[in-house]
């Protein structure tokens, strides 16, 4: 069971948020669902490891969201009041990889880790539909007009990238965490273009974490809180409010190999959008979601490897899409000490 503790705390380690999709146009920085089962469990062996993602997401959204991204990308001018009757459809395949160190010293008597991640993959947005409303002119005068929109936007790129730098405290079944991360925008990103990789502003994400793990009996709850500030979006003049994010993660070890069980989270826009480029109002967006889970390690070499499989069903969303995402997991990262060795997890006295 030691050993399955040791892969999936890397791969929470390696665990870090990037793009999601109300905030402007109801895209986040923050990707509910990074954080699982484990998050806040310290690793065993300080050193280098590596994690890939394959992440899969497939969501809808109506007239509300429809309208705030035809604004968003100019479609919909300061001069018009328009109401909008579309639909907006994205499908992204996107690729994770992160690089993680795990120092060997302790910082305040826990266990530090720095990690990278960039991003590549693919965007494909639609959005149809029609808009009625009324054109203001030079003069002042208003006048009536009617069109309908089809616009098909697809992408292959890179995105942004995710420094993220954790503490985290072993004191026997309990294990706490601390984060801080944000975002580097270095994606691609036009404000005038439907679908993008780069989330257009900077941000900054910091929040804390709690792991129940009882090798004994296989039982793992976990838990993580977190808060995004995002700076304004220059490009447009458009600043999304603070958000608040839950994700956790309840599971099973059925083998010293196997795991399964429930992943889920709650995301909520707490502060309103704002910016002289906010035409949308307040624009809070919500999102919660909840699926299954299955982990299995395995040695590779004189490494340990770990799948994860998970998948997300959305509801309960407002002024933001939903659907479901998928995530395949491979974390590579330095096998457990053997039983005989000096024990390296950081235990708080």
């Amino acid at each position: 069971m030691t050993k399955a503790f040791v892969a999936i705390a890397f791969a929470a380690i390696a665990s870090a948020p990037t793009i999601a999709s109300a905030d402007e146009g109801g895209v986040s920085f923050w990707l509910p669902g990074f954080f699982g089962s484990l998050a806040a469990a310290p690793a065993q062996a300080p050193g280098w490891s590596v994690t890939s993602i394959y992440w899969h997401d497939s969501v809808s959204a109506g007239r509300d969201v429809a309208r705030a991204r035809e604004i968003e990308i100019g479609r919909i001018p300061a001069n018009v009041t328009a109401n909008v009757s579309a639909n907006l459809n994205a499908n992204l395949n996107l690729g994770f990889l992160i690089g993680t160190y795990t120092f060997a010293t302790p910082v305040l008597g826990a266990q530090a880790s720095a990690s990278l991640m960039g991003i590549y993959g693919s965007n494909s947005t639609s959005l149809a539909g029609s808009l009625t409303g009324t054109v203001t002119g030079p003069g002042g005068g208003t006048f009536p007009f009617s069109r309908f929109d089809s616009i098909d936007s697809s992408l292959t790129a890179f995105g942004d990238l995710y420094p993220t730098f954790m503490l985290k405290w072993n004191a026997g079944l309990n294990n706490f965490m601390t984060y801080v991360t944000g975002d580097i925008p270095a994606g691609a990103y036009q404000s005038t273009r439907l679908a993008n990789i780069g989330i257009g502003h900077g941000a900054i994400d910091a929040g804390g974490g709690y792991t129940y793990f009882n090798p004994q009996t296989g039982h793992e709850l976990s838990a993580v809180l977190g808060f995004t500030y995002n700076f304004k979006n220059t490009d447009t003049q458009y600043q999304n409010g603070v958000d608040m994010h839950l994700d956790w993660g309840a599971s099973q070890f059925l083998t010293k190999q196997w795991q399964v069980g429930m992943v889920g989270y709650l995301y909520q826009q707490i502060g309103c959008d704002s910016g002289s480029g906010d035409r949308v109002g307040c624009f809070r967006s919500r999102v919660a979601a909840v699926g299954p889970q299955v982990g299995y390690i395995f040695p590779v070499g004189d490494m340990q490897g770990y799948l994860n499989l998970k998948a997300y069903g959305e509801f309960a969303n407002e002024n933001r899409p939903a659907g479901w995402n998928l995530w395949l997991t491979f974390n590579l990262s330095p096998a457990a000490a053997p039983p005989t060795a000096t024990p390296k997890r950081m235990i708080t006295k």
